[in-house]
């Protein structure tokens, strides 16, 4: 199984962890502490594994026009919604949310290939990520990027339990759709805001897949 290096800091903090609960347990002469102690030492290393999990992705042949936009994030669509944007597009705008559940795959990717042109970094409160507030309130990253065709404003934003952003990218990259740029720790949501007239692909409910699930396109995309 692959992991991510955006988690290196947790795994070795858990990794310790993990060995110093199997060392103390080896000096309990309590059978069933003993056992409780080793069983939580195997679900901390486990749990972390599969959190820092980082499956290759491949961008589905011919969706890398710059008029289509992937899915940024894997987990489940909680809003679709118009909105006005005058934070990046100055004005009309559709918002696509995805939540990420503390078991979903955390690494986020390029939704579309560009120039990073916009970036700001909001400290906030650390609400439930799929509360409706959560995109006002909660700290959190906002990336926009443009290309010939599309403007697009993604942001990451941290969930209840997450405490720590990882955004590898600044204004004036280049980048390309489905590359890995980040992550968010442990919960989760990431916010999409597109022009007016993209095409929305998904619907409440769906569950996308980071790098693969075509989100929106232009009409002529």
């Amino acid at each position: 199984m692959k992991l991510t290096r955006y988690g290196s800091d947790v795994l070795i903090t858990m990794a310790l962890l993990a060995v110093g609960l199997v060392a103390v347990g080896l000096f309990v002469e309590i059978l069933w502490l003993k056992a409780l102690l080793v069983a939580l030492a195997l679900f901390l290393g486990a749990f972390t594994l599969y959190f820092f999990r980082d499956p290759d992705r491949v961008v589905p042949d011919g969706h890398a026009e710059e008029g289509i936009i992937i899915s940024p994030a894997d987990g489940k669509v909680v809003v679709i919604t118009d909105v006005d944007d005058q934070e990046y597009h100055h004005g009309p705008a559709k918002q696509i949310s995805i939540f990420l559940s503390p078991l979903n795959v955390h690494v986020n990717r390029i939704p579309v290939s560009g120039e990073v042109d916009y970036y700001r970094y909001v400290k906030g409160k650390y609400m439930v990520a799929f509360h409706d507030k959560a995109s006002e309130l909660n700290e959190r990253t906002h990336i926009g990027i443009k290309n010939g065709r599309v403007r697009v404003l993604f942001k990451q934003i941290a969930g209840a339990v997450a405490r720590r952003i990882v955004c590898k990218i600044g204004v004036g990259d280049q980048v390309h759709v489905g590359d890995r740029f980040g992550m968010i720790k442990f919960g989760s949501r990431m916010d999409l805001v597109v022009p007016p007239e993209m095409i929305v692909e998904v619907h409440l409910g769906d569950i996308v897949v980071a790098g693969e699930t075509v989100i929106c396109r232009l009409p002529n995309a």
